[in-house]
């Protein structure tokens, strides 16, 4: 079974410059409404197992949540799933707001 890491925001920004990233929020939709992290893409957790799919096994994936107890569960349901490249933010969107960083809207 494979495994993902968890990852705080400093080393989120240095897998980001890396090369691409696929972030995936988790959240509720009216958590989502008040802001994502640029560029993330919104699968409910409780959608994730019909969705999964959408995702690109190849990719780095970022999972995200509020505070990282749901990225967690979804970043372990995805790694079980085979993904290889899985990744939890440590922290969710609050500890990326904690560190001076920017939310924006939801792109549809």
């Amino acid at each position: 079974m494979s495994d993902f890491a968890d990852i705080s925001v400093e080393e989120f920004k240095t897998l980001c410059a890396a090369g691409p990233v696929v972030v995936v929020d988790v959240r509720t939709d009216a958590e989502v409404a008040r802001g994502v992290i640029p560029g993330a893409r919104h699968i409910v957790l409780q959608t994730l197992p019909a969705r999964a799919g959408e995702l690109p096994r190849d990719a780095t994936l970022v999972m995200v949540c509020q505070s990282g107890g749901r990225s967690r569960q979804a970043a372990g349901f995805l790694a079980a799933q085979g993904y290889e490249r899985v990744h939890n933010l440590m922290g969710g969107v609050i500890a990326w707001v904690r560190e001076g960083e920017a939310l924006a809207t939801l792109e549809p």
